[in-house]
């Protein structure tokens, strides 16, 4: 089986949705003839012409609306938004116009619409290239949203995601474009996708089911739960802190899988929540909620969260503000602590 990095799996993922079905198009801000700017769509457009893969101006309102406009005539559109921080003027049409057709025409009307935006931090990116937005989409009733964590769960899940009938957000960890990432204090790449388990991709056509979470690590202790590059941070934290942890890759923020959550939490008694968004009203905060609500007599110790802080990113700071493994670690030890 060949290696690939995250890149290569997400052009795979294109080039086989592309071939299997003439509807699949995509466009944005490079996207065509330079492959975007992380190369994501390369050579697509001198296969499939420009008709299939193209340039849009810079204006993510028109990327989106024109997207829907596709999406509601029968095309299956994936639009790259070239950073998850440039997604805000396209959050009108995405919010008010793709996630509501469905239920606004009784569904006689669908949006099959894969909105793919690179996200979070740890490449310098500064404040206004290192957002990390998904729970500004988890609240809209409607979206569907993915976060990889490999190069094997990005094809899977982006075919997926461009096969299902209503819009899906992808959100792409620019982090783990090309290694995996343990955020240790020195911020280095762990290795090469080469060198993981996960950088072995199927160059054929495969799905992971959209709503099913991946157990990485097995353990009995502590379950931590995590997605995109916070599942790396995650690993090295628990075996930098000797404590048998059991790490959960969510991969899908909603539909999200809460009965491997509380499976998991149901044998450990204890939880840690780990994301690189700012910690007021973050994705983790919904994860709280759930595992209180439906693990409450199994919990041993209160819920631990660890976050990016509520502040903008940082480009002087970007590890003081990055959870890193230390960070996760210790909080580890606070709930075993707890009990």
């Amino acid at each position: 089986m060949p290696a690939m990095t995250m890149i290569q799996a997400l052009n795979s993922a294109m080039d086989i949705s592309m071939s299997r079905d003439p509807n699949v198009l995509t466009f944005g801000e490079d996207v065509g003839y330079f492959g975007g700017v992380f190369r994501v769509t390369e050579h697509l457009q001198k296969k499939y012409g420009a008709k299939r893969c193209f340039d849009a101006p810079i204006s993510e309102n028109g990327i989106a609306g024109a997207a829907i406009g596709m999406a509601v005539y029968g095309l299956r559109p994936v639009i790259e938004i070239q950073f998850a921080d440039y997604m805000y003027p396209a959050y009108d049409q995405i919010v008010s116009e793709a996630a509501r057709i469905r239920y606004r025409s009784a569904g006689e009307f669908t949006v099959p619409l894969t909105v793919r935006m690179p996200t979070g931090g740890g490449i310098r990116g500064g404040q206004t290239h290192s957002q990390s937005p998904e729970a500004l989409f988890t609240h809209v009733a409607g979206l569907k949203t993915v976060i990889p964590s490999t190069p094997y769960d990005a094809k899977g899940l982006l075919i997926a995601s461009i096969e299902d009938d209503d819009p899906v957000i992808f959100l792409e960890p620019k982090r783990l474009y090309n290694g995996p990432f343990a955020a240790r204090m020195d911020g280095g790449a762990v290795q090469k996708w080469s060198d993981h388990p996960g950088g072995e991709v199927p160059e054929d056509y495969y799905k992971i089911p959209i709503g099913k979470a991946n157990i990485v690590r097995e353990g009995n202790e502590v379950t931590i739960l995590a997605y995109g590059t916070l599942v790396h941070v995650a690993v090295a934290a628990a075996e930098m802190s000797g404590i048998d942890a059991e790490v959960i890759d969510l991969r899908t923020l909603v539909p999200v899988d809460i009965e491997t959550i509380t499976k998991s939490i149901a044998k450990t008694g204890r939880c840690v929540i780990a994301h690189e968004a700012t910690r007021t009203s973050g994705y983790g905060a919904e994860l709280s909620a759930l595992v209180q609500e439906h693990c409450f007599y199994q919990l041993e110790a209160p819920i631990q969260r660890v976050t990016g802080y509520d502040t903008p990113y940082p480009h002087s700071l970007e590890w003081e503000y990055f959870p890193t493994a230390p960070r996760v670690a210790k909080a580890m030890r606070r709930v075993m602590e707890a009990a």
